[in-house]
């Protein structure tokens, strides 16, 4: 038999550590766990989804990164994952649930349709996550134009999160699709979002012109 959701709750509180709940806590996230840690729980749990069901209702956030690492995404219904994305308040929990869960559910893309025009912004963001999502992998059928349009006239304003997703898109779109690259630039240019966000050595910018053109000329 094994460990039963308590025990599990004990384990992850005996590994939180003040120093990562500090960084993360920078980050908007609240626990202290080591994530190659939470990763190596995982490995030795396996695909349990039941237990995942059950660690996610305990509200703990290192509780539901774990159960997102031994869930069976495709099991989750609609209406449980749209109540899901409504409650995952931290960022991390919130990323993980779309990368993680709602890509490799066969309800994600009525869900992205769903999410992308909520007035819940961190919700929004999710609907533009898939997106962006899609943007690089199965584009046919989306009105990408349009999608310019928006992120032309609500990005610049957007809350944190969503102007997050929001711009990656944008820089998705640029760097997949030579026809609209120019437009794309052209708008980055002109709302200069993420102009100054601070980028370690060796890292892209997140700033859509740049983004892009990094990208591009990795290809060429």
């Amino acid at each position: 038999m094994g460990p039963t959701v308590t025990e599990l709750l004990a384990e992850l509180l005996s590994l939180d550590d003040p120093k990562f709940r500090q960084v993360n806590a920078k980050h908007g996230d609240d626990h202290g766990v080591n994530l190659s840690a939470l990763r190596a729980i995982a490995r030795r749990l396996k695909t349990q989804h039941e237990l995942a069901r059950a660690l996610w209702a305990t509200e703990d956030t290192a509780a539901r990164l774990l159960a997102l690492l031994i869930c069976r995404p495709k099991l989750y219904e609609r209406d449980e994952l749209d109540s899901m994305i409504r409650d995952a308040r931290t960022p991390k929990v919130h990323d993980w649930l779309v990368n993680y869960a709602v890509k490799k559910n066969p309800h994600s893309e009525e869900l992205r349709l769903l999410w992308i025009d909520d007035p819940d912004a961190a919700v929004a963001s999710a609907g533009w996550a898939l997106t962006t999502n899609r943007v690089a992998k199965r584009p046919d059928g989306l009105d990408l134009s349009s999608l310019l349009d928006v992120i032309e006239s609500d990005m610049k304003d957007a809350p944190d999160r969503l102007q997050w997703a929001m711009n990656h898109c944008l820089a998705q779109i640029g760097i997949e699709h030579a026809d609209l690259r120019a437009r794309a630039l052209d708008i980055g240019e002109r709302l200069r979002v993420l102009e100054d966000y601070p980028t370690p050595p060796n890292c892209t910018s997140p700033f859509a012109p740049t983004w892009i053109n990094e990208m591009v000329s990795r290809r060429s």
